[in-house]
């Protein structure tokens, strides 16, 4: 089944460095195509990105990869490489959502969380999005902007407890499927030091102009705001990247791509016929 929703991570001009380093702690790890700007590579079956992007921006925790691991030695043993130059967030331990869980955020800055856990899906890889500071107690909302956008399942939501000092039936977690692709969404209390930045973005891959329109109208709509180059921000501040499914194919074309680049930076919202022709 094809993959809808990617997300992909900035890098520091260290992509390839990046993407060697998670090859070599997950098992299954297949690199698809690489250029100087962008690295397409998979882990476990799940599709990924990374991407030079130079300095302006940074990745942080706000996206992070949930791993269903199964068992607790697959925990432990990702935990393990994963942590080596990076930062321990959670610990490896039992707490109360599962026997045994830890979150890490590695030498990239890229945050991963593993759950001894299974998951009855093929993705064993969930973008889980953290909902924070201003952002708390908008999950509930972002799951009814989300099912206006994309065909949406509703498989998991969880309330806070009573006690929590939010109001009655805000939700603390919820897992959905956007046009196959799983992804968890999940709110804190806490003061956090981040927000959502572009430095984790979702990538949609569309087949046409009808497709791009679409999606782009969509997660606009209630207050996000267009950025450059197939670039937005949702009503949430979560980056997305809404682009046609040709546009790798254009950029590595020796004889079209520096004439497609130029086109698109000067586009906001793709438009396909110009990149064809370009």
């Amino acid at each position: 089944m094809k993959q809808f929703i990617t997300p992909c991570f900035w890098f520091t001009n260290n992509a390839s460095d990046a993407v060697d380093f998670y090859c070599s702690v997950f098992n299954d790890a297949t690199v698809i195509n690489t250029s100087p700007v962008m690295i397409d590579f998979s882990l476990q079956g799940f599709r990924l990105l990374a991407l030079n992007g130079g300095e302006k921006y940074e990745v942080n925790p706000s996206i992070s990869l949930y791993v269903y691991c199964g068992n607790e030695s697959e925990v432990d043993s990702l935990f393990s490489e994963l942590k080596e130059g990076g930062e321990v967030l959670i610990p490896p331990g039992k707490y109360d959502w599962s026997d045994r869980y830890a979150w890490v955020q590695d030498r990239y800055g890229v945050n991963w969380q593993l759950d001894k856990d299974t998951i009855n899906s093929g993705q064993k890889i969930v973008p889980s999005l953290l909902f924070a500071n201003k952002n708390t107690l908008r999950v509930r909302e972002a799951l009814e902007h989300y099912r206006t956008v994309f065909d949406t399942r509703f498989l998991v939501e969880s309330n806070y407890p009573e006690g929590a000092g939010v109001p009655q039936q805000t939700l603390l977690f919820a897992q959905i499927s956007c046009d196959g692709t799983l992804l968890n969404i999940m709110s804190s209390t806490l003061a956090h030091s981040f927000n959502f930045t572009p430095g984790n973005s979702l990538v949609i891959t569309c087949k046409d102009q009808n497709e791009i329109d679409r999606y782009w109208n969509g997660l606009l709509q209630g207050g996000g705001k267009e950025d450059m180059c197939g670039w937005l921000t949702d009503p949430f501040g979560i980056s997305w990247q809404v682009v046609p499914e040709v546009l790798g194919k254009l950029m590595t074309d020796p004889e079209k791509s520096d004439r497609v680049v130029a086109a698109f930076l000067k586009m906001k919202k793709m438009n396909l016929e110009e990149l064809l022709n370009a």
